[in-house]
């Protein structure tokens, strides 16, 4: 079966997408690999966009010069923060289980009114004091290098299994295409290695110019693929909306055999409203505590940028809506969990597969697959910032000139690459959303040090390092408890609450963990006068504005 040839019913259609055997669609992975080398090319001539005094600093590497402006900012901030997550695994979470993946909505809906309040005044304190990362400003703020390390260290961490999950939208789609059916684990992979050599290589190279260049072919590639896609794969199912919504209720409320129960509904099922909830509001919190999501704010010219952004970049959230509802049409197209061999995150390559033209469907896949990139190099510069700055700098090299600061950081982001391709190797990709909400698990145990801290000093920096080590401890453990049917730990993110029958994101419950051991050792604390630290940051600098400068002159690339 291939994209081109469309058949006169679903049914037949979507038998067997990925049977073993199936040849290589040549012109779905001709389509791919030119964009995918248009935008490499992009990716190295980034370097020489945009003239800079000394590109060998690290805010010019790591943070684009602090210089981007407001479309620019716009698109890398899209481009970070809507990634194969968007595509593959939020899709695959409502192919497999119904309404309550669509937490996914709710949760980008909340998040821009909710740092709309603080971003500001992060950028503000940080262009003040030359911040690079938000564990620079902790430090500043509370005087601790131990605070500020784990701050560091959770971001590098929770990053991984992010990037990882990047890994798992690229595959999706090869494996769609046909790449690796006839062959070897190692010949199946190695279309991901090249892909992240590559991404390693512009990225080491041009640092967040790259990506930021980048984004622009990325979400306009996005755009028209969701536009097409809800317009036109209706029209390819008999019966349209009506008949998806009623093949996804028959499908998910049908009782599995193995469990006795069934997988989901489109609505809401009794006992999900808390996870669901939770799921949202934990979701929104952690976003903006993620190291790359920071990054694209950091590297705004001006304190307004950052507002009119936050206030446009809601625009994404309706996207988000109508890219959720690809997993109903995959229901609808008649492919299953078994068709899928046993992996839901193929659900969406695969309808563009059979629903799409060949030559749309590598349009399709190429904006998954640039969808996946953009945010991996991000990802890996920001975590590389947070290495050098916070560890290297602060334990190894504190007398680090700039030119060492970038490249440590260089030669780090090449390291967190392939360190996510072990991770993701090493975890179950059959449900990747776990891989993003993991992250969530860990990253949102920094919100009150980074967050509280932007408006107040009342919490003792021992407090919030052992509210922080509470919470992760607690986070972790329980997480690792959770098994599925494919997954013996990690298995799930929603977990019951202690001496409740309720479930809930584990994140949520971890960070209420972290703020009652906040408050009870805040408390002791200050009634025993232990030492708070130096603040470095004035009230004046969380209100800071630089006059915005012009936009500098693009240097001419000769071709």
């Amino acid at each position: 079966m291939t994209g081109s040839a469309v058949t006169s019913t679903a049914v037949h259609a979507a038998s067997a997408p990925l049977a073993a055997g199936k040849a290589v669609n040549g012109t779905e992975l001709g389509v791919l690999i030119f964009f995918f080398a248009a935008v490499a090319v992009l990716g190295f001539l980034a370097a020489r966009w945009r003239r800079v005094a000394d590109r060998r600093h690290l805010h010019e590497w790591g943070l684009g010069g602090r210089s981007f402006g407001g479309w620019v900012t716009w698109f890398l901030l899209g481009g970070d923060l809507y990634t194969a997550y968007t595509f593959v695994a939020v899709p695959a979470a409502i192919f497999a289980g119904g309404a309550l993946g669509f937490f996914a909505v709710p949760y980008t809906i909340l998040v821009w009114p909710m740092v709309f309040i603080f971003l500001p005044r992060l950028w503000s304190v940080s262009r003040k004091h030359g911040y690079v990362t938000p564990a620079d400003f902790v430090k500043g703020r509370h005087d601790s290098r131990a605070l500020s390390l784990a701050v560091a260290v959770t971001g590098i961490v929770a990053t991984m299994p992010y990037i990882g999950l990047q890994l798992v939208g690229i595959q999706a789609c090869l494996d769609v295409i046909g790449i690796g059916s006839n062959g070897s684990t190692f010949q199946k992979d190695l279309p991901l290695f090249i892909a992240f050599i590559v991404l390693a290589a512009y990225t080491y190279t041009s640092g967040l110019r790259a990506p930021a260049l980048i984004a622009f072919v990325k979400d306009t590639l996005i755009y028209i693929t969701v536009i097409v896609a809800v317009i036109y794969i209706p029209t390819r199912i008999p019966g349209g909306w009506s008949h998806i919504f009623d093949a996804a209720q028959t499908k998910l409320t049908a009782v599995n055999p193995k469990t006795g129960k069934p997988s989901g509904s489109i609505l809401l099922a009794k006992g999900n409203s808390l996870p669901y909830a939770t799921l949202a509001i934990g979701s929104a919190m952690a976003l903006f505590m993620y190291p790359h999501a920071q990054i694209g704010v950091l590297a705004t010219r001006a304190r307004s940028t950052v507002r009119r952004n936050l206030a446009a970049l809601t625009a994404y959230s309706l996207m988000l809506g109508v890219i959720a509802l690809l997993g109903y049409m995959a229901i609808a197209a008649h492919f299953t969990t078994a068709s899928l061999n046993g992996n839901a995150q193929h659900a969406v390559p695969a309808l563009f597969d059979w629903a799409f033209p060949s030559w749309f469907a590598g349009v399709a896949f190429a904006a998954v697959a640039i969808g996946a990139l953009v945010p991996a190099a991000i990802m890996s510069i920001a975590a590389a910032n947070l290495f050098t700055r916070n560890v290297w700098v602060d334990f190894v090299r504190p007398d680090a000139s700039p030119q060492e600061q970038t490249q440590v950081s260089q030669l780090v982001s090449l390291l967190v690459k392939f360190g996510a391709l072990a991770f993701v190797l090493g975890l179950d990709a059959t449900s990747a959303i776990n891989f993003q909400l993991l992250g969530g698990v860990l990253i949102l145990q920094t919100f009150p040090a980074i967050v509280f801290g932007l408006y107040t000093r009342y919490f003792h920096r021992w407090a919030l390092l052992l509210g922080w080590a509470s919470g992760i401890v607690y986070g972790a453990l329980v997480a690792w408890w959770q098994s599925s049917a494919t997954q013996h730990h990690f298995g799930s993110q929603v977990a019951l609450i202690p001496w409740t029958h309720q479930k809930a994101y584990i994140a949520v419950t971890a960070l209420v963990v972290n703020l009652v051991v906040l408050i009870v050792t805040n408390f002791v604390l200050k009634a025993i006068k232990a030492p708070a630290g130096t603040d470095s940051t004035a009230e004046a600098d969380y209100e800071y504005e630089e006059i915005e400068p012009e936009a500098p002159q693009v240097t001419p690339v000769v071709l």
